[in-house]
């Protein structure tokens, strides 16, 4: 998938709701994040800008982090690890995007809906799993 403007210009706006959500510890801005740089990832996009959206999304998905536990999570694997792993991309990044997200009424109903959003981007990525499981062991919890 490219970064085409209008997609980018959907995450903005719904940047502007995720930021401003009542509850700062379930942190869904950083759900948004991981899910919308994994679908939108390219052949220019930083390994570990892909690294850690899968990470996130793992750490959600799988583990039950908040987001601001994915966050902090995030900045401890910063510290430690320079070189990231590269993962193709595949072709299909999930059936739902950033549009049908931001169609839906703000309020619990999107905040389902992002976190359905996740869940379609981490299942497209279904071949990177055990990668991104075995990364994570080695660089959080060893």
């Amino acid at each position: 998938m490219n970064n085409d403007k209008s997609a980018l210009e959907m995450f903005h706006l719904l940047s502007y709701y995720t930021l401003s959500h009542p509850d700062p510890i379930f942190f869904i801005h950083q759900y948004a994040v991981d899910a919308f740089t994994a679908q939108y990832a390219d052949e220019n996009t930083k390994p570990i800008t892909i690294t850690f959206a899968l990470i996130g999304l793992y750490l959600h998905l799988e583990k039950n982090f908040t987001g601001k536990e994915v966050q902090f999570a995030h900045m401890k694997l910063a510290k430690h690890r320079k070189n990231w792993p590269n993962f193709k991309l595949p072709v299909n990044r999930g059936d739902l995007s950033i549009f049908d997200v931001i169609k839906v009424p703000e309020g619990s109903n999107r905040d389902e809906a992002i976190i359905l959003w996740c869940v379609s981007v981490w299942e497209s990525y279904h071949d990177c799993h055990q990668k991104v499981t075995d990364l994570v062991q080695k660089e959080l919890w060893n």
